[in-house]
């Protein structure tokens, strides 16, 4: 049971949700990297089989139209771009190189890169989803976007640059594929330090890039996702959170925090604000009542035990639909709800718990 400090934590979360930081139209530019928590289509432009472009993803978007999220409607990206005064995340990279002769004026309003199944690790992804594009190639990708806005804006691109907002979630698909493929010959320290120099390259190259704004979400409990529950189940016949998955995802958020420190340290200009993911959403799985939130541990699309042996996927399987998609934390067997990205975006905007040294409404106003 959560102590009554952490329910007091969860209260003023829940009367934070009531607050707007940023009014429409004071929203920066947006870079937004990662997995497929923030994903708004890329991997409907590539050979993966992490994809969401059918039904029932997309049920409670306009006209019920699945877009590539992974999600009953908007997500985590989306989420976080709305509290900030935008209308949703900006569109895929690939998405915008299929239109070249709006391609560079499109890049000023921002562009999201994110991938389903990438991760840190330059191999992460590869052996579960056949194809996905790793958070090193989206760095490179970002590097052609600063190439045509520098050719655009010309001495003005380092400012621009310097006030738009990068949004990083990333992290659980290098813990998942660790799980499943690495665990006997690396260690968790291991992984920790590998994930650090991958990371901190990235990071750094970004900043060399133009980069000066970091909001970063850690990675969730993922060992309490329905899918981890069942591996669970299957492997320990134990109901519950798979410990394991949760305690590398807690030391994700202590190794990034680290490194965020030590960065920002080093890199004149460079300032961040952390989302830790997993206490966030832990403390919500322990008080879902708060929030009206009835089911934690099943998936509201998909089928079998838990709803988490098949993907929310009603082309190719049959598959279960909760009517009441609200009152659930996930929306398939990894991801949440549209609410509950939703409620995570107003605690990472405007919240001053679960989040530091600064929110991500602070995080946008502030100079460098």
């Amino acid at each position: 049971m959560s102590s009554p400090n952490d329910r007091n934590l969860l209260l003023f979360w829940a009367i934070g949700m009531m607050l707007v930081s940023v009014s429409a139209g004071d929203a920066p530019s947006f870079y937004i990297f990662g997995d497929s928590t923030v994903d708004v289509g890329t991997n409907n432009y590539i050979p993966s089989r992490a994809k969401a472009d059918f039904p029932y993803n997309g049920i409670d978007f306009s006209y019920s139209k699945w877009t590539g999220r992974f999600s009953n409607g908007y997500n985590s990206a989306d989420e976080i771009v709305r509290q900030l005064g935008g209308k949703e995340s900006p569109p895929p990279f690939l998405a915008l190189l299929r239109n070249p002769s709006s391609f560079q004026s499109n890049l000023l309003q921002g562009v999201n890169f994110t991938s389903g199944g990438a991760g840190i690790l330059d191999a992460t992804g590869n052996l579960t989803w056949g194809h996905v594009i790793t958070m090193t190639q989206q760095v490179q990708q970002f590097a052609t976007v600063q190439s045509n806005v520098t050719q655009l804006l010309g001495n003005n691109s380092a400012n621009f640059f310097a006030n738009s907002l990068f949004l990083i979630s990333v992290g659980s698909n290098d813990i998942f594929d660790h799980y499943y493929y690495d665990e006997a010959n690396v260690t968790q320290l291991q992984l920790m330090a590998n994930l650090q120099s991958s990371f901190s390259d990235q990071l750094t190259d970004l900043y060399n890039l133009g980069a000066r704004k970091f909001g970063i979400v850690s990675v969730p409990p993922v060992g309490c996702c329905p899918r981890a529950r069942l591996l669970n189940l299957n492997e320990s016949r134990q109901s519950g959170c798979l410990t394991e998955l949760n305690d590398y995802a807690q030391a994700f958020y202590s190794m990034v925090s680290e490194l965020l420190q030590d960065l920002s340290s080093k890199l004149r200009g460079m300032i961040y604000s952390l989302g830790d993911g997993y206490q966030m959403t832990y403390l919500l799985i322990q008080d879902p009542q708060v929030f009206r939130i009835e089911v934690i541990d099943k998936a509201c699309c998909g089928n079998g035990t838990l709803n988490a042996e098949k993907p929310c996927d009603n082309v190719n399987y049959s598959v279960n639909l909760c009517p009441n998609r609200r009152e659930y934390l996930f929306w398939d067997f990894f991801h949440p709800t549209e609410y509950v990205a939703y409620l995570a975006a107003v605690t990472l905007v405007n919240g001053n718990s679960f989040v530091a040294p600064m929110n991500f409404s602070q995080l946008a106003r502030a100079v460098t």
